[in-house]
């Protein structure tokens, strides 16, 4: 599933290219909306919120979300049918294995932007305060709650539990507040360091724990296991990641 930072490229991509501006000039693909509704519309703007790329027009915005094993190409085409694909004047957008979906009238009444870690609007405060909420909830679910960190995905997850030196079956009431503050804060530094990772194509050299085996730590071996109510795979050592539990 992409994470926040890719789809901060895929906006960077976008306008780059100019296409905030300029009119639809042709839309095809196999979704089931009616895709017609964007034709001879113009782009008033590209938005990302955490995994979700917007693409504005007047009074509506098409909402994308890329699931787990979703794509796009600009320029290109694979060899199958997109789910939706936007022709410009000369460009083009591809979007495969996605869901897309109209969100009616400001898309700004359909996002609290000071969830969103990559996002200027970002607050820790915030954050602070709804993890206060939820003392129940494990640490490896907190961090993929969109609602407080929009964008954290399972990568990010992992790597952020591992620096804090927290396990991820941890409970949120159960850590010290500095802890919950590290979380927040590392939750926030590396999606921006994923971001740079991402662009020099060095992602997966910079993993501590994410798919590894050995705690580069403690040089003893990983444990890989299905965690929380997300139940996505968790990789973490059991002698630096400290449990918290009530």
């Amino acid at each position: 599933m992409p994470e926040g930072p890719s789809i901060i490229i895929l906006k960077e991509i976008v306008d780059a290219l100019e296409l905030k501006g300029q009119y639809v000039k042709g839309v095809s693909g196999n979704t089931k909306i009616d895709s017609e509704r964007m034709l001879n519309q113009q782009i008033l703007d590209f938005k990302s919120w955490g995994k979700q790329f917007l693409i504005c027009f007047d009074g509506f915005s098409l909402r994308v979300h890329f699931l787990l094993f979703g794509t796009y190409l600009i320029n290109e085409r694979k060899d199958r049918e997109p789910r939706l694909r936007l022709n410009f004047d000369q460009d083009e957008i591809n979007l495969y294995g996605c869901s897309v979906q109209y969100l009616e009238g400001d898309v700004n009444l359909h996002y609290d932007w000071s969830a969103d870690v990559m996002s200027p609007s970002w607050n820790a405060a915030a954050a602070l305060l709804k993890l206060h909420a939820k003392p129940k909830l494990m640490a490896c679910d907190a961090l993929l709650d969109q609602d407080i960190f929009a964008g954290v995905g399972n990568i990010i997850k992992n790597e952020v539990l591992f620096r804090i030196k927290v396990h991820p079956a941890s409970v949120i009431g159960a850590l010290p507040e500095t802890k919950l503050k590290a979380l927040i804060k590392e939750a926030k530094t590396y999606s921006f360091e994923f971001l740079e990772w991402k662009k020099e194509y060095t992602l997966k050299a910079h993993w501590l724990a994410h798919t590894k085996k050995i705690c580069p730590r403690c040089q003893i071996p990983f444990h890989k296991a299905y965690l929380g109510k997300t139940n996505r795979r968790s990789y973490f050592c059991t002698n630096c990641q400290k449990l918290y539990l009530i």
